[in-house]
């Protein structure tokens, strides 16, 4: 179904505005929260390639729009993710929840490091910014896993509301 990618997407949005919001008012305490893992999670795992990719794509894009990188860094590295876990999905019981939590984690921790390590170079003193990398990183890991499920409910229950996807009975 072609509404598949456009129904993610406006979740996606939505993920945008309120990590942005959240951002904005850590960054009194100088804290950023990277929640890449969730922009290609659900849909590497539960849509089709073609539409989960194209829902991906547009998330990078969408982080791209308001992040200090390189045009198209986002898209590149979302893309590369969304293929890893396209390409495990047939590995991991997808439809339970711990279990996306958890890809969600690996592929966030995963998408920071590259990241990191891409945009490090661009620092004065590289060794003096691992010490915050790391705060950064633990705060936003902790905070990926507290709205994952949240997160993703809302995007089953997006789908289910769009008549894309069959309602559980669990």
């Amino acid at each position: 179904m072609r509404r598949r990618w456009l129904i993610i997407f406006l979740t996606l949005l939505l993920l945008w505005v309120l990590v942005a919001q959240v951002n904005h008012y850590l960054a009194l305490w100088r804290v950023y929260l990277f929640v890449g893992g969730l922009y290609v999670t659900y849909a590497a795992l539960q849509l089709p390639l073609r539409s989960g990719l194209a829902a991906s794509l547009l998330g990078g894009l969408l982080c791209d729009a308001n992040s200090p990188v390189p045009p198209g860094t986002h898209v590149i590295l979302f893309a590369a993710a969304h293929a890893v876990l396209f390409h495990v999905r047939d590995r991991v019981p997808r439809d339970q929840t711990i279990t996306r939590v958890i890809i969600a984690l690996l592929a966030n921790l995963a998408l920071f490091l590259v990241f990191s390590f891409l945009l490090i170079g661009l620092s004065p003193t590289p060794a003096a910014i691992w010490p915050r990398l790391i705060f950064d990183l633990v705060c936003s890991q902790v905070f990926l896993a507290l709205i994952a499920p949240w997160f993703f409910a809302l995007q089953g229950r997006a789908q289910e509301l769009a008549g894309l996807r069959e309602r559980s009975i669990y």
